[in-house]
């Protein structure tokens, strides 16, 4: 990161990168995430099932290593976990160069992955806002210590086509990675004061952490939005996917095998049971 980017993502929460894709790895993602979709859509409701730690019920496809939850309907998103095991398309994200460039820069300790999403959200669908205020015990705190930015989980968010303020921008509230109160004003992107939408295009890519007070706006057009999330913490942290939260990622055998060794530990917190 350079010294204006990191003095941006300290003072703000966040940045956008520009052309942190090129158009050859933007349509390879677009091809596997439009696959992904079809397949998910078609299984959402079918058994085997995973239920999350967290309540969400999840159709846990055994043959694709996925897991996903939603309706491919208007005001409604698809959110697929594990992707990695889906289609070797994805592999050119585990240990890009200039993300892991970027994760090095905010996360002290060594990091891994914790966290991979497809969300598809179509006409209609929003994401609340949440983040912020999070307790200094709080295990995705952002602190500055021994002279540098130390964050417990960050997220790089990967635009596969372009995204503006009425296709469901991503939306922050700078600042709020800092703040000690929670807020009096709900959680509607669409209304909450301070909310700034980001307009990307394809190829660029949004980092910030997970202190921040973040979400969607109301998607009113006719695209449907889908974004990739990969989300780096300290290599301690277990899965942040709500499928597994806080049990280990789930790596298929056929993905352990298809992957480098280095990848692979990207993906598992130490120590590796293998």
């Amino acid at each position: 990161m350079t010294e204006e980017e990191l003095y941006e993502f300290d003072r703000v929460g966040y940045i956008v990168i520009d052309n942190m894709l090129d158009p050859s790895q933007v349509a390879s993602l677009r091809t596997a995430v439009d696959w992904v979709e079809e397949h998910a859509a078609a299984n959402v409701d079918k058994p085997p099932r995973k239920k999350s730690p967290w309540g969400a019920d999840y159709h846990a496809d055994p043959e694709h290593g996925y897991h996903v939850q939603g309706a491919r309907e208007e005001g409604k998103t698809l959110i697929i976990e594990d992707f990695w095991n889906a289609d070797p398309a994805f592999d050119l994200l585990l240990d890009h160069e200039r993300t892991m460039d970027y994760v090095g820069g905010i996360v002290m300790s060594r990091p891994t992955i914790n966290n991979s999403e497809i969300r598809v959200r179509y006409r209609g669908n929003s994401s609340p806002h949440h983040g912020g205020a999070r307790g200094e015990d709080h295990k995705y705190r952002y602190r500055f210590t021994k002279g540098r930015i130390d964050c417990m989980m960050v997220r790089m968010i990967y635009f596969i086509h372009d995204n503006d303020h009425d296709g469901g921008a991503f939306t922050v509230i700078p600042g709020t990675h800092k703040v000690n109160l929670p807020p009096p004003y709900g959680n509607d992107p669409d209304t909450e004061p301070g909310t700034v939408s980001l307009e990307v295009k394809a190829g660029d890519a949004i980092f910030f952490t997970e202190a921040l007070r973040h979400g969607g706006r109301t998607n009113h057009s006719d695209t449907v939005r889908k974004t990739i999330h990969v989300g780096y913490g300290p290599y301690w942290m277990m899965s942040q996917n709500i499928s597994t939260m806080d049990e280990r990622q789930h790596v298929t055998e056929a993905t352990r095998q298809r992957l480098t060794k280095a990848q692979c530990e990207l993906l598992q917190p130490w120590p590796d049971p293998d």
